[in-house]
C-alpha cells in the first residue's frame, strides 16, 4: 500500500480507503463487516470513511464496535454531517455542528475524528456560521481537520476566502471513469489551495468491475440484488453503460489488472486525488481493490479507456 498526503494536512492516507455507505451496519452482516475491516488493516489501509446519516447512525455504531479494541493512533477516521438525523436535526448550523459531532463521537467510541466533513453545502445556513462552528470543533480537539463533500467551486472559494476559519484540507466528490465532472472546476481549485480529493464511487457502485453484464440478471449477493443497498444503482444499470464497461475488460487483461484495479488506478492517476474510497462486503474484494495502489497507467492505456467509454462518460 502506498500513501499520499491529504491536502495541506499532516495526514498520510492510504491510496485506497474503506467506506461504509450502504454497507456496515446496514446491508452487510456484522461478522462480514468486521472481517472486511480486519482485511483492510492487513492490506495497509489506514483510512476509514463514514457519515452520521449512513443507516441513521448504524454505520458509525458498527464501526465503533469493530474498532473499539484497535489502537486509535493506528488508523484515521472520517465522518460527515448534513443530512437529516431526525425531523428536526439536519444541516450545518452551529447548533447542529456541535450536536452532531458529539453524537458521532459517542457512536464511534472515540474522543476525536481525524476528518470532519460537510456532507453537502447548506443553502439555509450562512457559510460564516458553519465555518465558525467547524473551527471551534477543531480548536476543541474533536476533529483534527475539516473537509466537505460534493461542494461546487464557487462554494469552495467562498470558504477559502473567509478569514480566521480553519482551512479545509479535503474534498469528497463523486469521481470515476464514468463521472469526471470534478476535473472541470473542483480539482484545479482544490489543487491550488492545498485541498486533496477523497473520491467516492470510483467503481460506479460496482459497474466498473464488470460484474453486471448487459442483457443478464445481476449476480446474486451483489449490491444490485440487495434491498438494503440497491436504492441508487438503477441509474447505472443501463445497457449503454454496461456495454461500455465490458469494453474495458480486454484493456484490464492486457495491463494484467482486474477491472476494479483498472478503475481505481484511473482515479489515482489524478495527482490531486489522495485516496479512493471502496465499499466491500467480502475480504477478497478488499484485497483485490488494495492491489490497485501503486499501479501506474501508461498514456496508451489511458487513451484506450477514453476510447472504450466515449459517449458515455460525463465530464
Amino acid at each position: 500500500m502506498k500513501y499520499r498526503q491529504l491536502g495541506n494536512s499532516e495526514l498520510s492516507v492510504s491510496e485506497i480507503s474503506l467506506g461504509s455507505w450502504l454497507t456496515y451496519g446496514v446491508g452487510v452482516e456484522k461478522d462480514k463487516a468486521e472481517a472486511c475491516i480486519r482485511q483492510a488493516f492487513d492490506e495497509g489501509i489506514n483510512f476509514i470513511d463514514t457519515a452520521n446519516v449512513y443507516g441513521r447512525g448504524a454505520a458509525e455504531t458498527s464501526l465503533g464496535e469493530a474498532l473499539k479494541d484497535v489502537e486509535r493512533s493506528s488508523y484515521m477516521l472520517a465522518t460527515k454531517l448534513f443530512f437529516p438525523m431526525s425531523d428536526t436535526d439536519r444541516g450545518l448550523s452551529k447548533e447542529q455542528v456541535h450536536k452532531q459531532i458529539d453524537a458521532s463521537l459517542k457512536r464511534l467510541r472515540t474522543d476525536y475524528v481525524d476528518l470532519y466533513q460537510c456532507h453537502r453545502y447548506d443553502e439555509e445556513t450562512p457559510l460564516e456560521e458553519t465555518m465558525e462552528a467547524l473551527t471551534e470543533v477543531v480548536k476543541q480537539g474533536k476533529a483534527r481537520y475539516i473537509g466537505f463533500s460534493n461542494w461546487q467551486a464557487p462554494q469552495i472559494q467562498a470558504a477559502i476566502d473567509l478569514p480566521e476559519a480553519a482551512p479545509f484540507v479535503s474534498s469528497q466528490p463523486q469521481y470515476s471513469m464514468l463521472w469526471r465532472k470534478p476535473e472541470a472546476g473542483v480539482i484545479p481549485l482544490c489543487a491550488e489551495n492545498g485541498i486533496g480529493q477523497i473520491v467516492w464511487s470510483p467503481l460506479a457502485q460496482g459497474v466498473l468491475t464488470g460484474k453486471y453484464k448487459p442483457g443478464e440478471e445481476p449476480p446474486p449477493d451483489t449490491r444490485a440484488t440487495s434491498k438494503d443497498m440497491n436504492a441508487f444503482i438503477g441509474r447505472l444499470l443501463k445497457p449503454d453503460l454496461l456495454e461500455a464497461a465490458q469494453r474495458l475488460r480486454p484493456i484490464a487483461d492486457e495491463a494484467g489488472l482486474s477491472m476494479a484495479q483498472l478503475a481505481l488506478a484511473w482515479v489515482l492517476h489524478e495527482p490531486n486525488v489522495s485516496s479512493a474510497i471502496i465499499g466491500a462486503s467480502r475480504p477478497a474484494q478488499v484485497t483485490d481493490n488494495a492491489a490497485a495502489s501503486g499501479v501506474e497507467l501508461g498514456s496508451d492505456v489511458l487513451a484506450a479507456i477514453d476510447e472504450a467509454l466515449a459517449g458515455v462518460f460525463v465530464n
